[in-house]
């Protein structure tokens, strides 16, 4: 047993993946022997050499092209886009290249590749470098979407990411990186499309992503002071969508409560209440609660953007206020 920061977690679970096969390769820009900007393959370049650890100029579109094309023919690419937001700058090979291409082959061509990237806000990086895009992967079709919320699970979920035949968006917390916890030694394997519940409560279910769900935590002890006993689940990915635990939650308590760092239009809580209103509206004993980060840019000022973003304070106001309404 180690303690490892969510970052450190992301250089292991890299390294033991290629560690056990030899097709998975990585590429993007200064992830070499810079150990990547936000220090999360530091180590990589030294064991596996600039073969498989390969940096890149600086551009999106010949880093997402290369690894297509070695995910084509035989390898296993992990490729960085450093911040989330650059995915609008090679967004045409991802949604319409890299995310139908097997379809349109029938299945001649797989693609098993990992995209990771740094998300979300919290660090005053401004408008341009903060935003959450998990909703802009979730509603392309081919894609699957991870966003762990701690080390252990980054190390269980990059597993599964690297072994899956299908391209995934990894995006990873940059708002956590520093973060620290106890992993266990020896291999970490997970499953894409299976939530953890973190927290077992009678009142309320809360259902929190990336970020969102220590802030959820936090929110769901102070809430007990109160007595408003909440479950805590942490859906770790969108695609695919563990539906059946959610279902079950909401039963076991009869209200839902989404905490999302993304902007609130067309946010993923609000595909996840249509869901839980169409399977479950009889289970439910008041209105479906949606905790957002409003429809605007995200401001760099400390105080807006600490106001833009759900915080602990008020995730425990919403819930408080609509169970006591």
């Amino acid at each position: 047993m180690a303690q490892l920061t969510y970052r450190e977690a992301i250089a292991r679970g890299i390294a033991q993946e290629m560690q056990r096969d030899q097709s998975v390769v990585m590429i993007g820009e200064d992830i070499g022997a810079a150990g990547g900007v936000f220090k999360g393959t530091v180590g990589l370049f030294d064991e596996f050499g600039p073969l498989r650890v390969r940096d890149t100029p600086i551009s999106e579109q010949a880093i997402l092209g290369a690894a297509m094309g070695a995910a084509m023919t035989g390898l296993r690419p992990i490729a960085e886009i450093m911040f989330a937001d650059f995915f609008a700058v090679c967004w045409d090979i991802v949604a319409n290249e890299i995310a139908k291409s097997r379809y349109m082959t029938n299945g001649q061509v797989s693609f098993p590749l990992v995209i990771r990237s740094g998300n979300g806000g919290g660090l005053r990086f401004g408008a341009q470098h903060s935003q959450s895009v998990e909703n802009w992967a979730m509603m392309v079709p081919g894609l699957k979407v991870v966003v762990p919320s701690n080390a252990v699970d980054v190390i269980g979920l990059m597993a599964a990411s690297v072994r899956d035949n299908d391209p995934v968006i990894f995006l990873e917390e940059k708002a956590l990186y520093a973060s620290k916890m106890d992993v266990p030694d020896g291999e970490i394997v997970d499953e894409l499309g299976k939530a953890s519940v973190l927290r077992q409560g009678a009142d309320a279910t809360m259902v929190a992503l990336g970020n969102m769900v220590p802030r959820s935590m936090a929110a769901a002890e102070k809430l007990a002071e109160e007595g408003i006993d909440c479950t805590v689940v942490d859906l770790r990915s969108l695609v695919p969508l563990d539906v059946t635990t959610v279902l079950r939650e909401v039963g076991s308590t009869g209200h839902l409560f989404t905490v999302e760092e993304n902007p609130r239009l067309l946010g993923w809580g609000a595909e996840l209440a249509s869901i839980v209103a169409e399977e479950a509206f009889y289970d439910l004993d008041g209105p479906i609660v949606r905790i957002t980060t409003p429809h605007i840019p995200l401001p760099a000022a400390d105080a807006l953007e600490d106001m833009a973003i759900p915080s602990v304070g008020r995730i425990v106001e919403s819930v408080s206020k609509a169970m006591n309404a």
